[in-house]
């Protein structure tokens, strides 16, 4: 049974989701305002927010019928019959729980218990986060079904991560650090628009209206193009902004198999074979911000 639920977990995803952290947490050291227990609070947040919303992402598509035999990725829990829905949404009921105390406690670590003003602002962003990772899908009203799903995960894999993480540290704002937080979030997009892309058949057959259900198959690709070249675009920006040495080129290490990717997509003519570029996406976007970290500190 811990097996189904680790599975469902799909630990694949968690790489990506803390991207925008590793970001923000070397930034951060590049300034010399880096705290290790911040840092490990913020990962298991983020761990935590991505469980959540990859229970609840089976859930909803699950008790919706999107999940079927249409579905081209791998089957998921509640398909499969591996984990009932009831059982799932105990599961999810419980990731809050563990979830809302990792993030409480990063919240009362960080800022103490005086600084009202943080505290607040950040309970708050918590709990959006919350509530966003499980109305992806959930609910009558599941933004990943009206083709929003592109925005909140711009914003909170992308914007929020990045500078949220940046923030716990350093306790002021930066407007310079929203450009690695761009090329986090558009990245993070661009591994959504792929499942979309991959799932766009299933999708209308579900009633789910993704943004690439909406523009078509031939406008998602140019839309996934655009994702990736503006990612590299914001990343380049920052880096001649605050250019030091050639060592904050490194990140460029990880476009290689992303300009190998592009090709692929465009060529692609059969949606199924997009699944093993998702991996592909994903691991190059944590390859990016473990390399854009390194180079800030060489």
């Amino acid at each position: 049974m811990i097996k189904n639920y680790i599975q469902a977990a799909r630990l694949r995803t968690l790489p990506l989701s803390v991207s925008g952290i590793i970001v923000g947490s070397f930034i951060a050291a590049s300034q010399d305002v880096f705290n290790i227990l911040i840092c490990a609070l913020a990962l298991i947040t983020t761990v935590g927010f991505q469980i959540i919303s990859n229970f609840a992402n089976d859930y909803g598509d699950g008790v919706k019928g999107t999940d079927n035999k249409d579905r081209i990725g791998p089957k998921r829990a509640i398909q499969s019959g591996a984990i009932s829905p009831a059982q799932m949404l105990n599961a999810i009921k419980i990731s809050v729980g563990v979830t809302f105390i990792c993030a409480i406690a990063l919240i009362y670590y960080s800022f103490g218990k005086d600084d009202f003003f943080n505290l607040f602002i950040f309970f708050i962003l918590g709990i959006m986060s919350i509530v966003a990772a499980i109305k992806y899908t959930m609910g009558s009203k599941a933004y990943g079904y009206s083709g929003f799903g592109d925005v909140f995960v711009f914003l909170f894999f992308g914007v929020l991560s990045v500078c949220g993480s940046y923030y716990l540290f350093s306790k002021q704002i930066d407007f310079k650090v929203v450009m690695p937080a761009f090329s986090i979030g558009l990245l993070s997009v661009s591994v959504l628009n792929l499942n979309n892309l991959r799932d766009r058949e299933s999708d209308i057959k579900a009633g789910k209206n993704t943004l690439v259900v909406k523009i078509g198959n031939k406008a998602g690709k140019y839309y996934h193009y655009i994702l990736l070249i503006l990612s590299l675009l914001f990343a380049l920006m920052y880096t001649i902004m605050n250019y030091k040495s050639a060592y904050q080129l490194l990140f460029l290490i990880a476009y290689f198999p992303i300009l190998k990717h592009l090709k692929v997509v465009y060529m692609n003519k059969f949606p199924k074979l997009l699944d093993p570029e998702l991996k592909k996406i994903a691991i190059s976007t944590f390859l990016f911000s473990i390399l854009f970290g390194i180079g800030l500190l060489l």
